[in-house]
């Protein structure tokens, strides 16, 4: 968590705007506590700033094979910086639904949850289809998301229609809005 809360620090003090994204907002809004390394969504033209600031904290850059995130290091924990998830640029729109909520005691913006189901949802292929443990995601937060705008926008993933089927047959959501 102090990673977490430094890299936030970092980039609001040089005004580049971001948001919490993966485990740890989904910990924020009241889901179990996140293990995986800090993630947070920030424009592709905020990259380069998020990256300089991140810098200025003492983080170092990694270089990443990946084309939709950077990555920066903070001792032994990893921030992933993500701009493009399942190739949708993160935009203005994306970062004016966040709240700004208290993380490890400092607020800062964090993803609505429904963004961070379609984030999850629009994630999941072939290889990567693991639903275990966006499952537990799901079921602390099922009230807090818009169940139809998530089925809406991942119609187009099988893998994602899959995972909200299972949800609907373990009564986690409404089976209507598939």
């Amino acid at each position: 968590m102090p990673s977490l809360k430094r890299a936030a620090a970092a980039m609001r003090d040089a005004d580049v705007r971001y948001a919490l994204a993966g485990g740890f907002a989904a910990y924020a809004h009241g889901a179990a506590v996140s293990t995986h390394d800090v993630d947070f969504v920030v424009r592709p033209e905020d990259v380069r700033a998020a990256l300089e600031a991140l810098g200025e904290a003492g983080m170092t850059h990694l270089e990443s094979p990946e084309n939709w995130l950077e990555k920066a290091c903070d001792g032994d924990h990893v921030i992933d910086l993500i701009h493009t998830p399942s190739g949708r640029p993160v935009d203005a729109e994306l970062l004016g639904r966040t709240t700004e909520i208290p993380v490890g005691a400092v607020f800062m913006p964090v993803l609505h949850p429904t963004d961070l189901a379609i984030m999850r949802l629009l994630a999941f292929t072939e290889t990567a289809c693991d639903f275990s443990g966006f499952l537990h995601v799901c079921r602390a937060l099922r009230e807090q998301v818009d169940w139809a705008r998530v089925a809406a926008e991942t119609a187009g993933s099988p893998y994602a229609y899959a995972f909200l089927t299972l949800l609907a047959r373990l009564n986690v959501i409404e089976g209507g809005v598939l």
